[in-house]
This record gives structure tokens, sequence and C-alpha cells, in this order.
């Protein structure tokens, strides 16, 4: 139309309409009303009653008066209650109204203030859920949490698969594992307030960690910080950064084609693989910020919790509703018990003694068992009905093919038979140190619906330690080899 406007000045209306690519009827109609049609558009008017025009400020912005954080839909199915005649179809309705009348008559909002953070400064760390990854060790479902670390300019990430809670032993080994890694300290550590640690603590215990993380951060330098308890978005440099997380851990499951792993290493080596990609995106960052953080201390510090155990004529020691088996050599000895994560160090004095598999009472509070057959298998052959009705007799049992074994003995055989044929498979299993194998001929009777042929597994499994020969070495005279020394010497005088 503009156009048209423009060549009707030093043109007739029919070529002005030609060049402007139109009808000479429509240059016609313009030259009549040469009002935009911008210009002459009505607003557009309501075309039915407004069904709320009763009730909104009778009835609705009470309410909203009343309850600021009443949601819409609570509204809607108010006054469905109160007029039935309204219908469903008001909903979207209520909804868009009850959103307009907040924007103008609405309570203040908080607002989110957006950081400039300097290379070096502040470093974040919390836990997130790993649920709904569903992911499984050797078949059996793994409950687990992630410790995540980030430094808020550069975006260096760590994760750390923690098998239990949101403890101070997860937060002090998944800490120092990022820092060492990193190369670095930044100045200021923050967290949330680990209230999930604290929850059930009474006073003194929460006074106790809340040193212990203060001496933690003292030890690298560090000034502790944290977020206001409920606030997730103080902490947000990190919240944020969960989510990418865990949708690129999912992704890397769907396209591995299996959430399943042989062991806890590699599932940790997975999630470290995952991690390292997200790093070298942002490596120069990093690069520019690793300069700017202080130097590691000379030494880590401890990352662990230590307890003193003493264990009982039941041949172990119960720590956090957890009983654990010892060979029964160490009875009555007390144990300094170094307690990690996932992991407990076991030591006499100053001698490590051994590394425990750490358990986890039930969330109800039952008590859980970390049992290992071979530190009882002796006293069980010399009282094999002990097992019948042993409180930890399923702990005990290596591999589920054992498990499935004692229940087919049970059925075909009287209790002190089937008792004492278990306990031979698994003395078997331990002399013999077979225990994979023999899990695998137990499998195949249990396939052919047969009892262990108890006879043809020894000879399999042979030779029998009662029945190797008693080597004698006889150790020759020192002064035969003087001898043959004086001889050479002699020789050599010659």
């Amino acid at each position: 139309m503009r156009l048209f406007m423009k060549f009707r000045q030093t043109n007739t209306t029919a070529i002005a309409a030609a060049k402007a690519s139109m009808s000479t009827a429509t240059a016609y109609r313009i030259e009549k009303d040469s009002t935009l049609p911008s210009q002459r558009k009505v607003p557009r008017q309501r075309r039915r009653p407004d069904p709320l025009a009763d009730i909104f400020d009778a009835e609705i912005v009470p309410l909203l008066r009343a309850a600021p954080g009443v949601r819409p839909v609570a509204i809607f199915e108010e006054m469905l209650r109160r007029h039935p005649e309204l219908g469903s179809a008001i909903r979207r309705t209520i909804e868009r109204r009850v959103r307009s009348w907040r924007a103008v008559h609405g309570e203040e909002q908080e607002v989110i203030f957006r950081q400039a953070h300097e290379p070096g400064r502040v470093g974040l760390s919390d836990f997130t859920d790993m649920g709904s990854a569903g992911v499984t060790i050797a078949g059996q479902p793994l409950d687990h949490r992630l410790y995540h670390f980030r430094l808020a300019y550069s975006g260096f990430e760590h994760a750390h698969v923690v098998l239990g809670g949101e403890s101070f032993v997860a937060l002090a080994e998944g800490l120092q594992n990022a820092l060492w890694l990193l190369g670095g300290v930044p100045r200021e550590h923050r967290s949330d307030s680990l209230s999930a640690a604290f929850r059930n603590l009474d006073k003194d215990a929460r006074a106790d960690l809340t040193r212990r993380y203060e001496e933690l951060c003292g030890h690298y330098g560090m000034m502790a910080t944290r977020n206001n308890a409920g606030i997730a978005h103080e902490n947000g440099s990190i919240e944020g950064s969960h989510g990418h997380l865990k949708r690129a851990i999912n992704d890397a499951l769907l396209m591995r084609g299996s959430s399943d792993f042989d062991d806890l290493a590699a599932y940790r080596h997975f999630v470290d693989e995952i991690v390292s990609r997200c790093n070298a995106r942002n490596s120069k960052r990093i690069d520019i910020e690793r300069a700017e953080l202080q130097e590691l201390p000379v030494r880590r510090t401890s990352d662990y919790e230590e307890v003193t155990v003493r264990v009982t004529s039941s041949g172990g020691f119960t720590l956090r509703k957890v009983f654990y088996t010892v060979p029964s050599r160490l009875i009555g000895h007390r144990l300094r018990v170094r307690l990690f994560d996932d992991r407990l160090d076991i030591f006499i004095g100053g001698t490590q003694l051994m590394t425990l598999s750490r358990g986890r009472a039930s969330p109800s509070g039952k008590h859980d068992q970390v049992v290992n057959y071979r530190h009882v298998i002796h006293s069980l052959r010399r009282k094999p009905m002990a097992l019948l009705n042993l409180v930890y007799r399923d702990q005990l049992f290596p591999r589920e093919a054992y498990r499935r074994t004692f229940d087919m003995l049970m059925d075909r055989l009287p209790e002190r038979q089937a008792c004492r044929t278990i306990i031979e498979l698994l003395a078997m299993a331990h002399e013999r140190a077979c225990e994979s194998e023999l899990a695998d001929q137990l499998d195949a009777a249990l396939q052919a619906s047969r009892l262990p042929d108890m006879a043809a597994l020894r000879e399999r499994f042979a030779p029998d330690p009662s029945r190797l020969p008693n080597v004698v070495v006889r150790l020759a005279p020192l002064n035969a080899y003087e001898a043959l020394i004086g001889a050479s010497l002699k020789g050599d005088t010659a």
C-alpha cells in the first residue's frame, strides 16, 4: 500500500497499481480510504459472557489475599464445589486471571542475584542422589549418591561414588580427592548445611562434626562457608550442574547398552571418564583458574572416622548396627577401626590386619551382617547344626549357588545331613581355593535338579590338603661350605 501511494504521486492510478503489483480495483479502493490496515483494526471484544464476572472479585480475590500461596487449581476446585454450574471449562480462565491478578497485586518475590566469580576463589561441594540411574553391580541394585565438587569460575568438576549418606567421611574423602586431582586449593569452600549428616545427631555430635569440618578446611587453608538451610539457589553454581552431570551419565549408560557393572571399581572408572570429558571442554578456563589456586599442603588429612571395638565370642564385632566377622584368633582383642565410606581398615596396635567391605543397617533400623565364611568355617565343621538357625546364615554363603544348594539339601535330606554337606562344600571352597569353580559345578547340579556328588567334587578339586605328602628338606651343615671355600683358596695359592 505504501509503495502504491509513492508511485501514485507521479503516475496514474492504473500505472501505480501495476508498479505496486496490485489490481486496479484494489488501487481505487485505497484511494477512497487511505487509512492503513493496522489503523482500521478494531480491538477484539468479548464474544461470550464472562463466567467469572460475579465471583472473581467477590470470592476468588479474598482467597488470594488470605492465602497468597494457594494454587490456581485449588481455587478452581473450590469454585466448582461452590458453583457446580460453572463446569470444568473455566480452569484455564481461572489460571490466567489469577496469574494476571498476582502480577499486579501479588507479593514481592525473591530476586536471584547473579554473581561474577573470581578465578581461584570458590569451590563448592554437594551430594546428589543417583537412585534413578538404575545402576547395578553384578546384577544387584546399587543404592548410592555422588559427591560432587565444582569450581565456580572454570567449571572444573570431580564426582565420587558414595555408598552411604551425606556423611563427613564421604565429604572429606571426596573433597580431598578433588583437590589433589586439581593440584591446588580454592580460597573458599562452600557447601550446603549437610543437613542429612546432622539431622539425627545430638548437640555434642553436631558440634564434633562442625569442628572436624572446620579443621579439614583449615588444613587446606580454605575458608568454610555454608548457604542457608533449604535455600538451594544459594549453592546454584553446583546445584545446576547436578542435572547436567546426571543427564550425561544417563546418556552414557544408554549408549553403553547396559547399566550393570562387574564391580564397584568399574562403575567408578565409568563416572571418572564422563567427568574428565566435561573437564576437557573447559580446559582453557581450568588452566586459568589453576594458576590462581593456593598450593596443596604437604600431605592429606584424615578422611576416616576412627573407633575402637572389641571382638566378642561370636567371632566378630558390631559397629553402627552391622555385625562384622574377623578371624577367631582375635576374639577378646580390642581393635582400632578406621571407618571409610565404603570400607573398614582393621588395626591391632599399629599393624593393619585386613580391610572389610562396609555394611549399612536397613533404613527401617534392622541390623545387617558382613560375613566371611572363611572366618568361621573351622568352628562350623565342629558344630554343623549351628548353621540351621544361624542369625547370619544367608550372609554366610559367598555366592548364590551355595545358598540355592542348601535350600535343595534341606528339601531332600535330613536337617543334620543337609547342614553337614553344605559346610563340607564351604570348607572345600576355602581349603582348596576353588570357590568360583565349585559354584559353577553346583549351578550345573541345580540345573539338573540333582544333589552334589561329594566324592566326585573331592576328586575334581584334588589334591586334598590333608593328604599332601610331608616333604622333609635336609639342610647341609655350614662347615661343608667352609671346606669348599678352603679348597678353593688352596687351589688359588698353588
